[in-house]
Protein backbone atom coordinates (compact mmCIF):
# COMPACT_ATOMS: atom_id res chain seq x y z
CA UNK A 1 0.00 0.00 0.00
CA UNK A 2 2.92 2.54 0.67
CA UNK A 3 4.55 1.80 -2.81
CA UNK A 4 4.96 4.57 -4.84
CA UNK A 5 3.57 2.44 -8.14
CA UNK A 6 0.42 4.02 -9.37
CA UNK A 7 -3.20 2.36 -9.68
CA UNK A 8 -5.16 2.60 -12.18
CA UNK A 9 -7.48 5.53 -12.84
CA UNK A 10 -11.18 4.98 -12.19
CA UNK A 11 -12.48 5.37 -15.75
CA UNK A 12 -9.97 2.45 -16.70
CA UNK A 13 -11.56 0.28 -14.05
CA UNK A 14 -14.94 1.42 -15.63
CA UNK A 15 -14.58 1.05 -19.31
CA UNK A 16 -12.44 -2.84 -18.09
CA UNK A 17 -15.78 -3.73 -15.79
CA UNK A 18 -17.84 -2.66 -19.06
CA UNK A 19 -16.07 -4.61 -21.57
CA UNK A 20 -16.00 -7.63 -19.50
CA UNK A 21 -19.62 -7.32 -18.75
CA UNK A 22 -20.61 -7.51 -22.28
CA UNK A 23 -17.88 -10.45 -22.94
CA UNK A 24 -20.10 -11.98 -20.01
CA UNK A 25 -23.25 -11.12 -22.15
CA UNK A 26 -22.03 -12.52 -25.47
CA UNK A 27 -21.04 -15.44 -23.29
CA UNK A 28 -24.84 -16.01 -22.15
CA UNK A 29 -26.28 -15.26 -25.57
CA UNK A 30 -28.70 -18.31 -25.02
CA UNK A 31 -29.91 -17.35 -21.50
CA UNK A 32 -33.17 -15.14 -21.28
CA UNK A 33 -31.44 -12.81 -18.84
CA UNK A 34 -34.36 -10.69 -18.94
CA UNK A 35 -35.74 -12.26 -15.26
CA UNK A 36 -32.74 -10.89 -13.89
CA UNK A 37 -32.55 -7.94 -15.29
CA UNK A 38 -36.50 -7.16 -14.32
CA UNK A 39 -35.21 -6.67 -10.47
CA UNK A 40 -34.23 -3.21 -12.25
CA UNK A 41 -37.60 -2.33 -13.66
CA UNK A 42 -38.63 -0.94 -9.88
CA UNK A 43 -37.03 2.52 -11.30
CA UNK A 44 -38.26 4.63 -13.74
CA UNK A 45 -37.19 6.64 -16.51
CA UNK A 46 -37.03 9.60 -14.49
CA UNK A 47 -35.21 8.17 -11.59
CA UNK A 48 -38.55 7.42 -9.44
CA UNK A 49 -38.75 4.72 -7.56
CA UNK A 50 -41.65 2.33 -8.14
CA UNK A 51 -42.74 -0.55 -5.86
CA UNK A 52 -39.81 -3.61 -6.13
CA UNK A 53 -41.79 -6.90 -7.77
CA UNK A 54 -40.14 -9.97 -6.55
CA UNK A 55 -38.25 -12.01 -9.16
CA UNK A 56 -39.26 -15.17 -9.73
CA UNK A 57 -37.19 -18.48 -10.45
CA UNK A 58 -38.34 -21.42 -11.18
CA UNK A 59 -35.29 -23.22 -13.31
CA UNK A 60 -31.51 -22.72 -13.39
CA UNK A 61 -31.95 -19.88 -16.32
CA UNK A 62 -34.06 -17.80 -13.91
CA UNK A 63 -31.59 -18.21 -11.12
CA UNK A 64 -28.57 -17.68 -13.31
CA UNK A 65 -30.01 -14.45 -14.57
CA UNK A 66 -31.22 -12.90 -11.52
CA UNK A 67 -27.35 -14.10 -10.41
CA UNK A 68 -25.83 -11.85 -13.53
CA UNK A 69 -28.66 -9.17 -12.26
CA UNK A 70 -26.82 -8.62 -9.15
CA UNK A 71 -23.32 -9.24 -9.83
CA UNK A 72 -23.90 -6.56 -12.97
CA UNK A 73 -25.65 -4.25 -10.45
CA UNK A 74 -22.75 -4.88 -7.65
CA UNK A 75 -20.15 -3.72 -10.48
CA UNK A 76 -22.08 -0.78 -11.58
CA UNK A 77 -22.62 0.70 -8.58
CA UNK A 78 -19.32 0.31 -7.31
CA UNK A 79 -17.92 2.26 -10.21
CA UNK A 80 -20.26 5.07 -9.91
CA UNK A 81 -23.42 4.49 -12.03
CA UNK A 82 -25.64 4.78 -8.89
CA UNK A 83 -28.03 6.54 -11.32
CA UNK A 84 -28.10 4.99 -13.83
CA UNK A 85 -31.23 5.19 -15.88
CA UNK A 86 -31.74 1.19 -15.73
CA UNK A 87 -34.68 1.27 -17.94
CA UNK A 88 -32.94 2.91 -21.04
CA UNK A 89 -30.46 0.36 -20.18
CA UNK A 90 -32.60 -2.50 -20.18
CA UNK A 91 -33.77 -1.69 -23.88
CA UNK A 92 -29.95 -1.36 -25.12
CA UNK A 93 -29.45 -5.19 -23.44
CA UNK A 94 -32.68 -6.60 -24.92
CA UNK A 95 -31.74 -4.71 -28.81
CA UNK A 96 -28.01 -6.37 -28.12
CA UNK A 97 -29.79 -9.90 -27.21
CA UNK A 98 -32.29 -9.30 -30.20
CA UNK A 99 -29.69 -8.53 -32.84
CA UNK A 100 -31.65 -5.70 -33.14
CA UNK A 101 -29.84 -1.94 -34.63
CA UNK A 102 -28.27 -0.51 -32.24
CA UNK A 103 -29.23 3.71 -31.17
CA UNK A 104 -25.49 3.73 -30.20
CA UNK A 105 -22.44 1.46 -32.44
CA UNK A 106 -20.61 -0.51 -29.55
CA UNK A 107 -17.38 2.22 -30.37
CA UNK A 108 -19.48 4.93 -29.53
CA UNK A 109 -20.74 3.25 -26.33
CA UNK A 110 -17.22 2.84 -25.20
CA UNK A 111 -16.72 6.64 -25.76
CA UNK A 112 -19.44 7.85 -24.08
CA UNK A 113 -18.68 5.28 -20.87
CA UNK A 114 -14.84 6.65 -21.21
CA UNK A 115 -16.38 10.41 -21.23
CA UNK A 116 -18.58 9.67 -18.25
CA UNK A 117 -16.02 8.24 -16.10
CA UNK A 118 -13.57 10.83 -16.93
CA UNK A 119 -15.82 13.65 -15.58
CA UNK A 120 -16.89 11.65 -13.05
CA UNK A 121 -12.94 11.40 -11.58
CA UNK A 122 -12.68 15.03 -12.18
CA UNK A 123 -15.80 15.79 -10.02
CA UNK A 124 -14.63 13.45 -7.78
CA UNK A 125 -10.81 14.74 -7.36
CA UNK A 126 -12.17 18.19 -7.34
CA UNK A 127 -14.25 16.97 -4.23
CA UNK A 128 -11.05 15.35 -2.43
CA UNK A 129 -8.68 18.03 -3.24
CA UNK A 130 -10.90 20.71 -1.65
CA UNK A 131 -12.10 18.58 0.80
CA UNK A 132 -8.41 17.40 2.22
CA UNK A 133 -7.57 21.32 1.74
CA UNK A 134 -10.01 21.96 4.48
CA UNK A 135 -9.26 19.18 6.75
CA UNK A 136 -5.45 20.41 6.36
CA UNK A 137 -5.86 23.92 7.16
CA UNK A 138 -8.24 23.40 10.32
CA UNK A 139 -5.75 20.50 11.56
CA UNK A 140 -2.67 22.86 11.35
CA UNK A 141 -4.50 25.54 13.66
CA UNK A 142 -5.27 22.77 16.36
CA UNK A 143 -2.20 22.75 19.32
CA UNK A 144 0.27 20.10 19.29
CA UNK A 145 0.32 19.95 15.41
CA UNK A 146 3.56 21.24 13.39
CA UNK A 147 3.62 21.99 9.86
CA UNK A 148 6.94 21.30 7.83
CA UNK A 149 7.46 23.30 4.58
CA UNK A 150 6.10 20.66 2.12
CA UNK A 151 2.92 20.63 3.93
CA UNK A 152 3.72 17.26 5.90
CA UNK A 153 1.91 17.75 9.46
CA UNK A 154 2.80 15.43 12.09
CA UNK A 155 1.83 14.88 15.87
CA UNK A 156 4.12 13.65 18.44
CA UNK A 157 2.10 10.87 20.44
CA UNK A 158 5.20 9.58 22.08
CA UNK A 159 9.40 11.05 21.73
CA UNK A 160 11.80 8.23 21.26
CA UNK A 161 15.70 8.13 22.27
CA UNK A 162 17.09 6.24 19.36
CA UNK A 163 18.72 7.02 16.30
CA UNK A 164 16.86 8.86 13.20
CA UNK A 165 17.09 7.15 10.14
CA UNK A 166 17.77 8.50 7.06
CA UNK A 167 16.65 8.32 3.35
CA UNK A 168 18.60 5.45 2.39
CA UNK A 169 17.92 3.01 5.40
CA UNK A 170 15.85 0.30 5.58
CA UNK A 171 13.60 0.87 8.66
CA UNK A 172 10.47 -1.50 10.57
CA UNK A 173 7.42 0.25 11.45
CA UNK A 174 4.08 -0.77 12.71
CA UNK A 175 1.72 2.05 11.17
CA UNK A 176 -2.43 2.38 10.93
CA UNK A 177 -3.64 4.53 7.87
CA UNK A 178 -7.13 6.34 7.81
CA UNK A 179 -8.77 8.63 5.05
CA UNK A 180 -9.76 11.86 6.96
CA UNK A 181 -12.90 10.15 7.57
CA UNK A 182 -11.88 7.80 9.49
CA UNK A 183 -12.24 4.81 6.87
CA UNK A 184 -9.03 2.45 7.49
CA UNK A 185 -7.29 1.74 4.53
CA UNK A 186 -4.42 -0.13 5.86
CA UNK A 187 -2.93 -1.06 9.14
CA UNK A 188 -0.41 -3.32 10.11
CA UNK A 189 -1.44 -3.20 13.48
CA UNK A 190 -4.45 -4.76 12.77
CA UNK A 191 -2.44 -7.59 10.77
CA UNK A 192 -0.32 -7.98 13.53
CA UNK A 193 3.25 -7.67 11.59
CA UNK A 194 5.25 -4.85 11.32
CA UNK A 195 6.45 -3.66 8.18
CA UNK A 196 10.08 -3.27 6.75
CA UNK A 197 10.78 -1.15 3.60
CA UNK A 198 13.46 0.64 2.37
CA UNK A 199 12.62 4.43 3.44
CA UNK A 200 13.30 6.18 0.28
CA UNK A 201 11.06 3.05 -1.67
CA UNK A 202 7.89 4.86 -0.05
CA UNK A 203 5.83 7.31 -0.70
CA UNK A 204 7.17 10.71 -0.24
CA UNK A 205 5.28 12.25 3.12
CA UNK A 206 6.63 9.11 4.54
CA UNK A 207 10.31 9.27 3.60
CA UNK A 208 10.45 12.82 5.00
CA UNK A 209 8.15 12.09 8.33
CA UNK A 210 10.32 9.23 9.49
CA UNK A 211 13.48 10.87 9.40
CA UNK A 212 12.09 13.07 11.97
CA UNK A 213 11.19 10.37 14.24
CA UNK A 214 14.05 8.73 16.34
CA UNK A 215 13.83 4.87 16.95
CA UNK A 216 11.08 4.75 19.55
CA UNK A 217 9.04 7.32 18.71
CA UNK A 218 5.01 7.03 17.65
CA UNK A 219 3.84 10.00 15.02
CA UNK A 220 0.70 10.86 13.67
CA UNK A 221 1.05 12.46 10.55
CA UNK A 222 -0.90 14.25 8.09
CA UNK A 223 -0.63 14.11 4.46
CA UNK A 224 -1.62 16.20 1.77
CA UNK A 225 -1.57 14.41 -1.80
CA UNK A 226 1.05 16.09 -3.33
CA UNK A 227 3.24 13.71 -0.45
CA UNK A 228 0.77 10.50 -0.66
CA UNK A 229 -0.79 9.17 -3.96
CA UNK A 230 -1.47 12.65 -5.60
CA UNK A 231 -4.24 12.34 -8.75
CA UNK A 232 -4.19 8.87 -9.25
CA UNK A 233 -4.85 7.37 -5.99
CA UNK A 234 -3.78 3.69 -5.37
CA UNK A 235 -6.48 0.62 -4.87
CA UNK A 236 -10.14 0.84 -4.44
CA UNK A 237 -10.50 2.66 -1.13
CA UNK A 238 -7.41 5.59 -1.71
CA UNK A 239 -9.18 7.88 -4.59
CA UNK A 240 -7.27 10.29 -6.36
CA UNK A 241 -6.53 13.42 -4.23
CA UNK A 242 -6.85 12.06 -1.28
CA UNK A 243 -5.37 13.24 2.31
CA UNK A 244 -4.41 10.53 4.37
CA UNK A 245 -3.63 10.09 8.08
CA UNK A 246 -1.00 7.64 9.48
CA UNK A 247 -0.04 6.63 13.39
CA UNK A 248 2.87 5.35 13.08
CA UNK A 249 5.84 3.62 15.32
CA UNK A 250 9.44 3.63 14.36
CA UNK A 251 10.63 0.19 15.74
CA UNK A 252 13.81 -0.01 14.74
CA UNK A 253 16.45 1.26 11.63
CA UNK A 254 17.46 -1.98 9.91
CA UNK A 255 21.29 -1.39 7.83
Amino acid sequence: MLCKKACKRISSRGIMYIRSFIFEIMQFKSLIILTGLSMFAFTACNGQKKSEKSATMKTQIDTVSYSLGVNIGTNLKSQGFADVNLATMLKAMEDVMGSKTLAITEEDANMHIQNYFTTLMEKKSGEAKKKGAEFLAANGKKAGITTTASGLQYEVLKMGDGAKPVATDKVTVHYHGTLIDGTVFDSSVERGQPATFPLNGVITGWTEALQLMPVGSKFRIFLPSELAYGERGAGQMIGPHSTLIFEVELLSIDK
